[in-house]
């Protein structure tokens, strides 16, 4: 189902409680959607105010907001698609309320060519149930060492570059691909992590790894490489989207390059705001992530960083691995989650903690990341694209992995009891996802 289909007929949500991510506030009303954009929102868009044309539903009492833009995600396809396809991601996605997808370059063949970008994006056109972005690698084949060619790729649509799950070691390298991509525009998206620190290590390095017997990954694997490369943006001056932030250690050094005025940004994933190290438990496999989970004081500080606006974006850090990678000892097993269909509601959290309010949680999730790619959609706004969904944030439910769409079932929240659902997905107007008879009202 390509979501460039012709125009949908026009609808209308009504009775909502309206989350407006830009300006941070709630509302009572509706949105009224035709030809694909906003084109009415507020206390006047009623059921018995609305032309005889438009299909009428009542949210009673949902809420609406822009649909979710998710800036980290892997896909398998080509060459993994027994791990992932871009119909079965999209799918998971529209099911979990978002509408934005970035799909990594971590792929086989890598996405360092510019006729495998084109590939993706026709892929996702014809396949696809979201708008699908496409990440090219930093360097070819993301092995750190040559540099791919920034120009040509973003000319082919790549919108971001990054190595995805590996990071440039080499300085000089890095200084060469900021450089590069300064000239362009370009936005890099870099994964820290040092090598050497990092090597043989499959958990947070501290008193529980040593407990379980696990070789340890210290925060500062992270934070070395992060403060070396605000330095080369301070010295190039490019675009720099640290991907993922794992420790207070890397939330200092981030809050120091912005208030330098240095033109950084940076996410961390849903897994490390909502869990901790201790979650592993039983050497649960399916929290061996990259980075590690960390202890509690660091989750903590995670979250204190989103709600003062240090980090700008959550992402679902989306990783499938199939049961050969995982049903495996817990040094041995691949690190990764799935992530894109529970992304909403395990974010719903932070919100129902009282941690973080719920427009501030959805900024993180929706025009924050709509603003670092440059993108008109993740807005609630006159003109907008109609990138919109309806969810009841406190509807109860256990997460049972036989029901989600991924393709594999690595999720670090089976059978966790979560609160908030989706129950319409709209791309441009269109229905992505509906839940069962959800249009009839």
């Amino acid at each position: 189902m390509s979501v460039h289909a012709l125009s949908p007929a026009p609808l209308a949500l009504v009775n909502a409680r309206l989350i407006d991510p830009e300006q941070l506030t709630e509302a009572r009303g509706g949105v009224l959607v035709r030809d694909g954009v906003i084109m009415a929102l507020g206390a006047g868009v009623s059921a018995g105010a609305l032309p005889g044309d438009v299909k009428v539903v009542d949210c009673h009492g949902d809420c609406v907001s822009p649909g979710l833009i998710d800036l980290r995600a892997f896909v398998g396809e080509p060459g993994a698609e027994h791990r992932e396809t871009i119909a079965t991601a999209t799918a998971a996605a529209a099911a979990g309320g978002i509408t934005t997808m970035l799909a990594m370059p971590n792929t086989d063949p890598p996405i360092d060519d510019p006729a495998v970008v084109d590939f993706l994006l026709r892929r996702a056109r014809d396949t696809g149930r979201i708008k699908v972005l496409s990440a090219a690698t930093l360097t070819r084949k993301a092995a750190g060492h040559e540099l791919s060619e920034v120009g040509l790729l973003q000319a082919a649509g790549a919108v971001a570059f990054t190595d995805g799950l590996h990071s440039v070691a080499d300085a000089r390298v890095m200084r060469r691909a900021l450089t590069y991509a300064r000239d362009f525009s370009a936005l890099v998206m870099h994964f820290c992590e040092d090598a050497s620190l990092a090597d043989g290590g499959v958990m947070n390095e501290g008193e529980l790894a040593s407990r379980l017997g696990l070789t340890g990954i210290p925060r500062e694997a992270e934070t070395i490489v992060l403060e070396r490369d605000l330095r080369l943006v301070a010295l190039t001056g490019a675009r720099y989207h640290a991907a993922v932030v794992s420790s207070s250690q890397s939330l200092a050094l981030i809050a120091r390059a912005k208030a330098d005025g240095l033109p950084v940004t940076c996410s961390t994933t849903i897994n490390h705001l909502t869990l901790n190290e201790s979650d592993i438990g039983d050497y649960r496999t399916f929290l061996k992530l990259s980075p590690p989970l960390r202890g509690e004081d660091e989750r903590l500080s995670l979250v204190e960083g989103l709600r003062d606006g240090v980090i700008d974006t959550i992402v679902s850090d989306h990783n499938p691995q199939d049961v050969e990678t995982k049903r495996l000892p817990f040094a041995e097993a691949a690190p990764g989650a799935i992530g894109l269909e529970t992304l909403l509601s395990a974010a719903l959290r932070l919100f129902h903690a009282g941690q973080v309010g719920l427009p501030d949680l959805m900024a993180a999730l929706t025009c924050k990341p709509a603003l670092i790619l440059g993108l008109p959609q993740g807005r609630l706004a006159v003109g907008a694209p109609a990138d919109l969904i309806r969810f009841d944030p406190d509807e109860p439910f256990v997460l049972d992995t036989n029901s989600l769409r991924s393709r594999c079932r690595n999720t670090p929240f089976d059978g966790s009891r979560m609160e908030g659902r989706v129950k319409l997905t709209l791309v441009d107007g269109r229905v992505a996802f509906e839940e069962q008879g959800i249009l009839r009202g």
